[in-house]
């Protein structure tokens, strides 16, 4: 088995062995990863971090050896970019931009140096929403990760991420970890709420924030009011989302 990690700012993932296929998520700077299957264009993979599969271009990744892929996979230390924005320099003197979240714990084994601010150690639960602040107004953006493109459960994933707890990639998949709660009265910021649509399929979640409110993805990184029914766009007037559960996960 062969094995990468992401050498670049941000890779898609796809569907399909296609770069005009469904972009499902996406590779930051630094995650390591296993290669199931190559082809001459493109690799199958499986992410380290929450075990999500796609294809990616073999022109976009890094080919590790299975130690050092052991060596990353193995540690108990998470380094995460703090800023927004960051640069690592390369073994020419590159500068490549980096964006918040990213792994920057093993930069040497691309022969990279980073000194910006990180994030190292868990963080209290009251840090998620300071996070969720950093992705305000960020677009929506299917399968994406980032303050400049992401969709719901990769913000939520990535926020829980920076701050050392680990979610799966989709919401469905994050509506299967944590502990279900009866009343929003009992949630506290931090929690995340989860909501169907008409099938009765849980298509997006948000993180639940002080006084009823609660930071989503929806059309962009918002702010809405939360209640019993779902979440209420002032803007709008209306209910845009239906709850469906409230997971505590911390």
């Amino acid at each position: 088995m062969q094995y990468g990690i992401c050498h670049l700012s941000l890779v898609p993932v796809r569907s399909s062995p296609d770069e005009a296929s469904e972009m499902t998520t996406q590779l930051l700077y630094g995650e390591h990863f296993k290669v199931l299957e190559n082809r001459k264009y493109h690799s199958r993979i499986r992410l380290a971090f929450d075990k999500s599969e796609g294809w990616v271009g073999n022109d976009q990744i890094t080919l590790l050896e299975e130690q050092q892929y052991k060596e990353i996979d193995s540690s108990k230390v998470n380094t995460y970019a703090k800023d927004l924005v960051s640069f690592v320099e390369t073994d020419k003197r590159n500068l490549v931009p980096i964006l918040l979240g990213s792994s920057v714990g093993f930069t040497t084994i691309l022969a990279h140096r980073f000194e910006g601010n990180t994030i190292v150690k868990k963080q209290k639960k009251t840090e998620l929403t300071s996070t969720a602040l950093y992705y305000l107004d960020a677009p929506y953006l299917w399968g994406g990760k980032t303050p400049f493109g992401i969709d719901s459960s990769g913000f939520a994933q990535m926020v829980y991420k920076i701050n050392g707890y680990p979610l799966l990639r989709s919401a469905q998949e994050q509506a299967t970890q944590g502990d279900a709660l009866s009343f929003i009265e009992e949630s506290e910021p931090g929690d995340l709420a989860f909501f169907d649509n008409q099938d009765g399929e849980i298509d997006h979640v948000g993180i639940i924030m002080e006084n009823n409110y609660i930071i989503h993805a929806h059309g962009k990184v918002r702010v809405d009011r939360l209640d019993h029914t779902g979440i209420f766009n002032v803007e709008l007037r209306s209910y845009t989302h239906t709850l469906r559960v409230i997971k505590k996960i911390i």
